[in-house]
């Protein structure tokens, strides 16, 4: 075999899309994408873009291999079942993010602008134009089976992308409403059929629930208020997030007799927040709970019926309620603060807060502090932490923290000697606010005397 010299970026790939393609290299790129389907194409992901290779390891890039393969499938008597699973293996060699505009312009292309008059956005913040049916479209114009794709490539944006993705899944799922009302209304009732049907519904003597992957909700009804329903409930919440076709962002919607919320001021009296008040009451069911946390917490991922101002990561809830437990669930809240993202989310401050509150500064609470303020940008102190903070205990805690700063950096720049100033006044600030500023002069002015020496090692 001899091939010409790639022509992608670094001479990293073949590109296939040029009309004037070499043959072999075309015949290549049909042997990776039957390996593909057949399992043994191989990724790699160590230099950038990402490439796949078939056996004789020729490189391509997934989307071009997809493009390929889309371009090749008939519009009528669309093979389906075909086109799903040669998708489904690509996404799960190669990542979601290599595929994804590739099937988002094979919509547009083959169902958007031959089914639809295309007008024009509303304005400069609508995500999508508004779209009507041809009137001339006949109905034995339209295959079902790509329509049936259409909504496949629509819930695997919601599944496998980021919470604003849902957009398009909205916008896809529209276009398919107009046509096939019908689909689409199956998909609401039961989702995409991938999910087992015991996790699509359940109901027990204690709880009613129902799980929708293509729309991201889960809908739980308590039907009492004990240990063991709140116990069920959980490890259905696992068995769902342990399902990788259940999408990262979603929404919990609980309903439950107990109108007990988590005594943090400021946080949304959702149905999230009062099952996991609720469940806490248990001790038996904080690991369980901590299990949820950790299988909910996804950087970049949200809780989808929660108003932007009160946005929060999946898991949030639990986190809370088990944080304001004690010193033993700290390890758990500073995982949880290092994942948020911290130019949108800033509802952790309400926790913090109450949580400094409750338990004071001390040697093992400070690490919330540290990892707190770094967890969102300019956090806002509480009017107590001056006076929580003026004891020899804390001070002393305070300033070992300022001895090992580098713990709580990442690893490439934690002997960065500027990182560490920038991480210092940031914790300052997140303790004493604006009074931290220009060497915390009037914090040292009013220190009690006999600690005024521990105040001035703190800012120095």
């Amino acid at each position: 075999m001899s091939l010409p010299k790639r022509d992608g970026v670094h001479g990293r790939y073949y590109l296939i899309h040029k009309p004037d393609t070499d043959p072999e290299v075309l015949e290549q790129a049909d042997q990776c994408i039957q390996d593909v389907l057949d399992g043994t194409a191989k990724e790699n992901h160590s230099g950038y873009p990402v490439v796949v290779r078939n056996q004789n390891g020729t490189p391509f890039l997934p989307s071009q291999l997809l493009e390929r393969y889309l371009s090749k499938l008939p519009l009528k008597g669309f093979p389906y079942a075909d086109a799903v699973a040669f998708c489904d293996a690509l996404r799960r060699l190669a990542g979601w993010k290599e595929i994804d505009h590739t099937l988002g312009q094979y919509i547009e292309h083959q169902v958007q602008e031959r089914y639809f008059e295309v007008g024009e956005k509303e304005d400069y913040f609508s995500a999508y134009p508004p779209c009507t049916v041809w009137p001339e479209l006949r109905p034995e114009d339209v295959d079902e089976d790509l329509l049936r794709f259409a909504c496949y490539v629509a819930v695997c944006y919601t599944v496998y992308g980021a919470s604003y993705d849902s957009l398009t899944t909205e916008h896809i799922l529209g276009l398919v409403s107009q046509l096939r009302p019908d689909m689409v209304k199956q998909l609401k009732t039961s989702g995409s059929g991938k999910l087992p049907t015991d996790i699509q519904q359940r109901k027990t003597e204690h709880f009613t629930v129902s799980a929708n992957d293509a729309f991201a909700t889960i809908r739980i009804t308590a039907r009492d208020s004990t240990e063991e329903c709140y116990g069920e409930i959980l490890d259905y919440l696992c068995a769902v997030l342990e399902r990788e076709e259940f999408p990262r962002s979603y929404s919990v919607e609980f309903r439950g007799k107990e109108k007990l919320y988590l005594p943090i001021p400021g946080l949304p009296k959702k149905g999230v927040n009062q099952l996991f008040a609720c469940a806490v009451q248990y001790p038996s069911l904080h690991p369980i709970m901590e299990r949820y946390a950790r299988l909910a917490m996804r950087e970049f991922e949200w809780y989808q019926n929660l108003a932007d101002e009160a946005c929060a990561m999946p898991g949030t809830f639990a986190v809370f309620a088990l944080g304001l437990e004690g010193e033993p669930w700290v390890p758990l809240v500073c995982d949880y603060l290092d994942l948020c993202d911290d130019e949108h989310s800033s509802l952790q401050e309400k926790f913090i807060h109450t949580f400094f509150k409750k338990y004071g500064f001390t040697a093992q609470t400070m690490p919330v502090l540290v990892h707190g303020v770094q967890s969102m940008q300019g956090m806002k102190p509480a009017k107590e932490f001056r006076t929580l903070i003026a004891n020899e205990e804390s001070l002393n805690a305070l300033l070992e923290v300022k001895r090992h700063l580098e713990d709580y950096l990442p690893e490439e720049n934690c002997q960065d000697k500027r990182s560490q100033d920038f991480l210092w006044q940031d914790v300052l600030w997140g303790i004493w606010g604006q009074a931290a500023q220009n060497g915390g002069g009037k914090v040292i002015k009013a220190a009690p005397a006999e600690l005024r020496e521990q105040y001035q090692k703190i800012f120095q």
